[in-house]
Formats: C-alpha cells, structure tokens, sequence
C-alpha cells in the first residue's frame, strides 16, 4: 500500500490530469454535436436531453459505490478499469445506427466515467500532503476546465468536418493512452479501508432510488412521474436508514451529521452545478437554432467560460491553501449567480460579445469556486475516507448536473412540448431559455448561503 511517497506524486499528477481533461472534454463536445444528432436521428428537444441525461444518471448512481469499492480493494485499480470501459463504449458510441444504442452506450460510458471520477482527485488526496493539496487539486480543476474549453471549439471542428461520431473517436487514442501510462508509470496502490466488507444491499438501494427518483422527475407533468419521484424518494429514505445500521457503509452517514465542513461544501457543489450545467445545452442550441451559428463557431463562444476556469482554477487552488476556502467559494458562487441574472435577458438580436463577457465572468466565477470547495472537502476527511470523499463530491456534482438537465427539461415541458426548435417556434424557445435562467439564477443565490454556512477553515481536519 502507497502513502505520501514523493516517487509517486508526479506519475499521480500526471495521469490524474490526463484522466480530468478527457472525461470533461468529452461532454462540452456532446453539447456543440446535439443538433447534429438531432437531425441525424430526428430528435425533439426533449430526446435530445436523454443523449446528455442518460450519461449523466449512470454516473451519478454508480460514483458512490465505486467511490467505497475502490476504498477497499484498491484506488488505482478502480481507475484503471474505469478508463478500459470508458473507451470501449466510446467507441461503441461511435457506431451507433440509432439513438437508442446511442443513448445505452452512453450509460456503459457513464459507468466507466463514474469510476475515474470517484477516483482521481483521491489518488491525488493520498500521495499529495494536506499544505500541497490545494494547490495540485487546483492542476487538477484546471485540467477539467482545459477540457471543457477545447471540447466546444475542437467538437465544433470536427462536428462540422468529420460528423459528429469522430467526438466519440477521438477518445480512444486518449483512453489508451491514459490505461498505459498507469499500467507502466503509476506504481502505487491506496486502500486504506482494505479488509472491510463492501456493502452490496446499500449500494442496490442507493443507485435503484436515485434512477427510479430522477425518472420519475423528468415525468413530474404526468401521475406516473408522481408515482416514481415518490418511489425513489422512499428508497433514499431506506437506504438512509441502512447506512445508519450497517457495520460497513458504502456510505458514513457521520460525514453529513457530524462534519459541518464536508456536508455544507458538498450542498454547495450539488447547488453550483444545478444552477450552471444545463447553461451550454441552452447555448449551443440558441446559437445554432436561432442564431444559425456553425457548430466550429458556436464552439468559438462557448469555450470563453471553460478558458477561463482552465487560468485560474490553480489559483483559486492555491488561494485556498492560506486563505478559507469558503470565502473563496462563496465570492466564485456570487460571480456566479451575477452571470446566470445577465442571461436572463437573452433575446434573438443578443450582442455575441455580450454572450461573450457574461462567459467570462461565470468562468472566473466557476474557477473560484471549485478548486477552493475541493479542497475543502477531501481536506476535511480522514484518509481512509478518501475514496468516499472523492466519489460524494463527484456524485454531487454529477446530481446536480442531472437535476439542471430535468429543469431544462421541465421548463421545455411547460413551453414547448414535443416540437422541433425552428422559426415559428423561436419565441417558445427563448422564453423557455429565459425561464431556465430565472430558475438557476435563484437557486445559485441560494448556493451562496451553503458556501458560507460551512465554517472557517479551523473547522477542517487537517
């Protein structure tokens, strides 16, 4: 078993950074290809959201389990399959003859994606010292944010060159890469839960609850959706009182009870991406739709916010190592909220360098935000948790990403229904975008509150 050995950090640094560039670059290119799967396949709105969502759900219900698998039997181990899956159904993404194999490869590289996530920035939580890990959590960030800045621009590239399948093709090169490079250069392995028993009933009832759950929200106009929401909401009670019993928990229910610090940032994050992920989906389909963008420009415009969070998330890093995090974050989270009220008043004849600088500033916003509530979080553990730690704070991320995505979908309920996005139906859609924003707006001044409600920095177990 590894610990804080200096030999390993740099392959650490090295294939954790990989891995956070290719996950994320994965899904900004998605969202510049969806009207081009649209058209391929003759996809409303709503089935377009499936195409993000169903990636999305089977992260989010499998990132805990995996997060406490790879406790247990091995971190390294769970990253490096998680990598083998995530490039394998890439590439079965890619040959796709529907959008329903589409839509199921998805969910395959979901779970692939799930595991990395779970245990990336563990990996770096376990060779790095708490006075260091600030600062490399930053890179790490940094690297999500890289990735989020070239999917736009380089997904448009191909989208408009090669078709939207090569988004897909790309990975593989990428992926293998990623598995050979930890086969041969990262040595270590971290379990420092080994020997405790994994807990399988948990586990059933967390990820069949949170799918049933957000089913059922995606439904919620119909008594059906009502029925499921219901459902879920009953089987996360259970599985509450599960964890609350079992000897060996896929999940510490103490970490939300008795550490203020890990519960409040990890709301924050869920609050953060609930209000911000749907905001490229919304984008990428005004500016092509209405606009009449090209998906390489398009790419052009919404790579601005990604670039930012990419110079100066290793900033706001190592700001967080001296400074509290949560004054950190909570600045990123009120940048933030200011940037989603600006869209608010979105309209057909919007300046393109309006749209440009509210980027900008939900960029900043975003970077001072998450390296900060990052940090925050794996630092206030301890190490025998790191691999829980890692995966609860992804599985917020992933929910809150989920639940942004059946907000857009609610609203397009509400609006628009089933019809395509054309011009007699433009003045349908802005208002559902416009609607969307109002909503996020709220909830991420909300978020400001969570952020602060964390604690000063004393509070954190080093």
């Amino acid at each position: 078993m590894a610990s804080e050995n200096p030999s390993y950090q740099k392959p650490a640094l090295i294939v954790t950074t990989l891995g956070s560039f290719i996950v994320p670059f994965m899904g900004s290119s998605m969202n510049i290809a969806l009207p081009s799967i649209g058209r391929e396949f003759s996809l409303d709105v709503l089935m377009l959201n499936w195409v993000t969502t169903s990636y999305l759900m089977s992260i989010a219900a499998f990132l805990l389990p995996f997060g406490r698998i790879s406790d247990i039997y091995g971190i390294k181990k769970i990253f490096l399959l998680g990598f083998i899956f995530f490039t394998v159904f890439s590439f079965f993404s890619a040959l796709s003859p529907s959008v329903s194999f589409l839509i199921g490869s998805r969910v395959f590289q979901g779970i692939g994606a799930s595991m990395t996530a779970s245990t990336g920035v563990a990996i770096l939580s376990s060779v790095f010292p708490p006075d260091k890990r600030g600062g490399v959590l930053g890179i790490n960030v940094a690297a999500v944010y890289i990735g989020l800045s070239c999917g736009p621009f380089l997904g448009g590239l191909l989208t408009q060159h090669f078709g939207w399948r090569s988004i897909f093709l790309v990975n593989l090169p990428a992926g293998l890469l990623i598995i050979f490079y930890t086969l041969s250069r990262l040595k270590g392995e971290w379990a420092e839960a080994g020997g405790e028993r994994f807990d399988w009933l948990g586990s059933l009832l967390y990820s069949s609850a949170l799918v049933i759950m957000m089913f059922g929200f995606f439904q919620m106009s119909s008594s059906l959706g009502i029925i499921l929401l219901a459902s879920g909401l009953i089987g996360i009670w259970m599985f509450i009182r599960w964890e609350l019993r079992v000897e060996s928990p896929v999940f510490e229910m103490r970490l939300l009870t008795e550490n203020r610090v890990f519960a409040f940032s990890n709301l924050a994050a869920l609050i953060n991406y609930s209000a911000t992920f749907a905001l490229n989906f919304l984008l990428s389909l005004y500016l092509q739709s209405v606009r009449g963008l090209k998906p390489q420009e398009a790419g052009l415009i919404l790579v601005s916010a990604p670039v930012m969070q990419a110079l100066f998330s290793p900033f706001a890093g190592r700001i967080s190592d001296r400074i509290e995090p949560r004054k950190v974050a909570s600045l990123g989270m009120t940048l933030t909220t200011l940037g989603l009220f600006l869209f608010i008043f979105l309209n057909e004849k919007t300046d393109l360098s309006r749209i440009v600088g509210c980027l900008l500033l939900l960029g900043f916003g975003f970077a001072l935000f998450s390296s900060p509530n990052t940090n925050a979080v794996m630092s206030s553990v301890e190490k025998r948790a790191y691999g829980v730690a890692s995966g609860t704070l992804s599985t917020m991320r992933s929910v809150g990403m989920m639940f942004s995505m059946g907000l857009v979908m609610v609203i397009f309920s509400i609006f628009m229904g089933r019809i395509p996005i054309s011009p007699p139906s433009f003045h349908l859609f802005l208002k559902s975008v416009r609607g969307a924003f109002l909503l996020f707006t709220i909830l991420c001044a909300s978020g400001i509150a969570a952020s602060l409600a964390r604690g000063p920095s004393s509070e954190i177990k080093k």
